[in-house]
């Protein structure tokens, strides 16, 4: 599963998820992408999840791209123990997906086989998502419905 080789700061604050994906909002290596409708942090697993599910159905044609990477660390403190005595260990690697964020782009296959692909890999991740072309996201505003 993805998670960073070494950080800084081995735990982090929870941090907000307000506005709008203001970089990586444009499809620029595929030819359909996967856009996220609603903030949320995706797993590490999820990520791997939906990239399974979108290799096996083009049979390892074509080429996918994964354009989120899981660099914040979520902590959880063990069932039943008191309040105090610090943060807990960190448990899994999220990344933290805004509104208007392109998360997966495909290239090389047919478009009614990108488009089904893209579908099976929405429904492994957490968020409301929206299949969109590269020609839907060219032109500076992208994703203005």
């Amino acid at each position: 599963m993805l998670m960073p080789k070494r950080v800084k700061h081995r735990k982090q604050f929870r941090g907000s998820m307000k506005g709008k994906a203001l970089r990586g909002n444009v499809v620029t290596y595929g030819d359909f992408g996967l856009v996220a409708t609603e903030p949320c942090w995706i797993k590490s697993n999820q990520i791997e999840a939906a990239r399974v599910a979108m290799t096996r159905y083009i049979k390892r044609g074509g080429k996918v791209w994964i354009k989120i990477f899981p660099d914040k660390p979520i902590t959880t403190k063990p069932a039943e123990t008191r309040m105090g005595s610090g943060k807990g260990t960190v448990e899994y690697w999220v990344a933290v997906v805004k509104p208007g964020r392109v998360m997966f782009e495909i290239a090389g296959v047919s478009e009614e086989i990108a488009r089904e692909a893209l579908r099976l890999a929405m429904h492994k991740l957490p968020c409301k998502c929206k299949i969109v072309a590269k020609a839907d996201t060219e032109g500076g505003e992208a994703n203005e419905e």
